[in-house]
């Protein structure tokens, strides 16, 4: 997987290189003694230069993306005392239905898996997804054409079975309440009697909502808290004028400087005053050329977007004009 995720962001890194030049060109060429950090965008075709001041800071990582290999730990809550106003019925519901009337017509139904139960002179009758009083008043409405007197009413008697089933299980699983899945390549991750659900990009309350949603459809009460167990890692790109250019490979947030020293550190023809960072930010392409000596004194807080890196963020360390005139 780690190699398949490795191919993966070259391929993506490869796509964007010409982009990437062009910008560096831009970026360098612009560059000025007395800024620290400059900053380009590319939306489509275009580059414009849009600030010649330290930016304003965006919160770091402000929301993380599930991404492939991750792994997720599912905690499982079964809420059965909460009041549900618009409680809906649910397959494997136990559903009495008592005629005031006529009481050897009386039936008393689980809600099978097509979310129909059976019943005399009616057949098929879809319940799921009904309230109780959406399902009576159907159920006197159809019967009101057949029996003389059509009085009802509906007692739930096991509505939650499955949660209960839910529970046995979890409590005799070495984790108890909680799951671990593995994010796939694909972007998928399989959760109990869900399945596969599509996880890989959302932050973890996007797919934390996802799955109670999803969870409540199938069985009211049941909800889950998502945490991320264990993260993949990411790549980062160092390149130009370093001893070791390349992809590398990281587990928690590090700085720009550190990512240099990863490489190798610089070569003696570099120009620290103008190193390149490339990034994509939504719908834009965005490099900042940086000055190395501003890196050591910014306040890593405050400059946080500036002075650490993101996934696929591409490192560029330039050589000094004179060098590449020699």
């Amino acid at each position: 997987m780690a190699r398949y995720r490795f191919l993966f962001q070259v391929g993506k890194v490869a796509a964007l290189l010409s982009v990437v030049l062009f910008v560096l060109y831009i970026v360098i060429s612009c560059s000025s003694k007395s800024a620290d950090v400059k900053v380009h965008q590319i939306n489509d075709e275009t580059v414009n230069l849009t600030s010649d001041n330290p930016l304003e800071n965006y919160d770091y990582f402000p929301t993380y993306k599930i991404m492939p290999g991750d792994i997720l730990d599912v905690l499982y809550q079964m809420s059965t005392w909460d009041v549900k106003e618009n409680f809906k019925l649910a397959i494997d519901t136990k559903v009495d239905v008592k005629f005031v009337h006529v009481p050897e017509l009386n039936e008393t139904q689980t809600i099978k898996p097509d979310g129909t139960i059976s019943l005399p002179f009616l057949g098929k009758v879809v319940a799921v997804d009904k309230t109780v009083d959406e399902l009576t008043n159907e159920l006197k409405s159809r019967y009101s054409k057949i029996l003389r007197n059509s009085d009802l009413y509906l007692v739930i008697s096991d509505y939650n079975a499955r949660i209960k089933e839910l529970k046995t299980d979890l409590h005799t699983a070495p984790r108890g309440l909680s799951r671990l899945t593995t994010v796939r390549p694909d972007g998928f991750a399989t959760f109990p009697m869900i399945g596969d659900i599509f996880v890989i990009g959302k932050t973890i309350p996007q797919a934390n909502q996802t799955l109670n949603e999803t969870y409540e459809r199938m069985i009211p009460g049941l909800h889950v808290v998502l945490f991320l167990e264990k993260n993949a890692g990411f790549i980062i790109y160092v390149l130009g004028d370093v001893k070791k250019p390349g992809a590398y490979s990281i587990v928690k947030p590090i700085s720009i400087l550190e990512a240099l020293s990863m490489a190798g550190s610089f070569e003696y023809s570099a120009k620290l005053s103008d190193i390149v960072v490339v990034r994509r930010e939504k719908d834009k392409i965005v490099a900042r050329a940086i000055d190395a000596k501003a890196l050591v004194s910014m306040d890593k807080e405050k400059f946080a977007n500036i002075v650490f890196l993101r996934p696929d963020d591409i490192v560029y360390v330039p050589k000094r004009f004179i060098t590449e005139a020699a």
